[in-house]
């Protein structure tokens, strides 16, 4: 029996973040695949604040909130790569920018998806693609002109944004919106590519296909009326 289990969804981007890093650090794990609209009696045990995956449980453990999570792989399994900077400062400018991604960037995406009409979902277009030419500018500065966030190898502002690539693909698809172009956006554009093909992150990062499947499910039960009483 694992002695390290993960509570999640193959669809959801914050699961996505402690399965690279598992997989950044060769740990191997049980994943525990939550059903869609529903909890288990072991995330209610597990979360019981937020009730919401992903969880982490390590030696009967549970650790929740998806960054979080990132940083205690990170500090107990000290073999392979170095998931957070070094450097106190870049390490601060790491969180700074994670954060950004998840209550700026980001929420756009699943706003789109939900919106009722076309300003709100033009609205939220925008906000995504400022925060990306953001992110474009904060590429330069933090990779110090190596190939990912984190320098050499995939780090923690890596996992933090490569996260919600999958979204971001099935979003283009669904909109026919670019959001990564290469002549607006050259250094994410190429960081995003090699992201996707590292073999930490392939087998988990869902293809376009499924995901947009999923989205339709999930705006069909957005816009169904509620059962009557």
């Amino acid at each position: 029996m694992s002695e390290v289990k993960l509570l999640g969804a193959w669809a959801s981007p914050f699961v996505m973040r402690p399965r690279i890093a598992l997989n950044l650090k060769s740990i191997s794990y049980e994943f525990l695949e939550e059903t869609f609209g529903s909890k288990s009696q072991l995330l209610l045990q597990s979360n019981p604040v937020y009730k919401k995956i992903p969880v982490l449980i390590h030696k009967d453990r549970p650790i929740s909130e998806s960054m979080i999570i990132v940083q205690y792989i990170d500090e107990a399994w000290t073999t392979g790569p170095t998931i957070l900077p070094t450097d106190p400062y870049d390490r601060a400018i790491a969180r700074f920018w994670a954060t950004y991604i998840d209550d700026k960037c980001f929420p756009g995406l699943f706003v789109i998806v939900r919106a009722q009409g076309e300003e709100d979902k033009a609205a939220a277009i925008e906000q995504v693609i400022d925060g990306l030419q953001l992110l474009e500018e904060a590429f330069e500065k933090c990779s110090k002109g190596k190939e990912f966030f984190g320098g050499e190898h995939i780090g923690y502002l890596d996992i933090a944004l490569g996260c919600y690539l999958g979204w971001l693909k099935a979003t283009e698809s669904m909109t026919c919106t670019k959001f990564l172009d290469s002549e607006k956006l050259p250094h994410l554009t190429g960081w995003a590519a090699r992201f996707c093909s590292d073999s930490s992150v392939k087998e988990v990062m869902p293809e376009t296909e499924k995901l947009v499947e999923f989205v339709k499910v999930f705006q069909a039960k957005f816009k169904a009326p509620p059962p009557s009483t």
